[in-house]
């Protein structure tokens, strides 16, 4: 023999069934709802876009860099009463404060290695680095090889990334750019991994220079080697 359900107890579930047969009608939430649903993935999109354009925002200032270094040792010399203007280590290590002036916040000397070469002519008509002059802490070599790579011969085919070398003519030379930087998520540091940005620029010294070597008379001034 069972026990029927009290008439209290049939009463209070009343309630209880209308307020869940309200809900199940009611539509006055489902925007915060789905906006709550959907705000993960709106905020990793948002994230990724954002990386994406800080991304390809240091690619431009990285080359935007480059040409200027490039610009600036072409130019730099000093004028001589008898024989050729002179490229001194003061007039270099003036290129390199230049470039941290204008990329301070790229953190170039802790995170970065800018890489100065003079790509000229030996004395076997082949291609050769004459000098190398770096600026940043960080120990990343050349692609091209070191000072004096091509010193003889001719069997250095010159520098640049591409299967056409770029090579100097005789009686000049190319003020030729290195950068490697170490390029750090701005967000999601922990989801995507560091990468190396190298960018390259080249230009020809733009008028007459010793090409001799690299002077530094007196007040003497540090050399930036590599």
């Amino acid at each position: 023999m069972t026990v029927s359900q009290r008439p209290t107890d049939r009463h209070a579930a009343m309630p209880l069934r209308r307020l869940f047969m309200r809900l199940a009608r009611s539509t006055s939430a489902v925007s915060a709802v789905e906006l709550g649903l959907a705000m993960p993935f709106l905020m990793g999109l948002s994230l990724t876009g954002v990386e994406v354009v800080n991304l390809a925002l240091i690619h431009v200032r990285l080359n935007q860099l480059a040409i200027t270094i490039a610009d600036n040792a072409s130019r730099a010399k000093q004028t001589q009463v008898n024989g050729a203007p002179q490229f001194r280590e003061y007039d270099m290590n003036q290129v390199f404060r230049a470039a941290a002036l204008q990329a301070e916040d790229l953190q170039i000397p802790t995170r970065g290695r800018v890489i100065v070469s003079s790509l000229q002519v030996n004395s076997s008509g082949g291609q050769w680095i004459a000098w190398q002059r770096c600026w940043g802490k960080n120990t990343w070599a050349s692609r091209y090889g070191t000072q004096g790579t091509g010193a003889t011969g001719t069997s250095f085919a010159g520098m640049g990334y591409t299967t056409s070398k770029m090579t100097a003519d005789s009686g000049t030379a190319i003020m030729f750019v290195e950068i490697a930087y170490d390029y750090k998520p701005f967000f999601l540091g922990s989801v995507l991994p560091s990468k190396l940005i190298r960018k390259e620029a080249a230009l020809y010294v733009r008028d007459d220079r010793d090409l001799t070597k690299i002077y530094n008379p007196s007040p003497v001034q540090t050399v930036a080697t590599c």
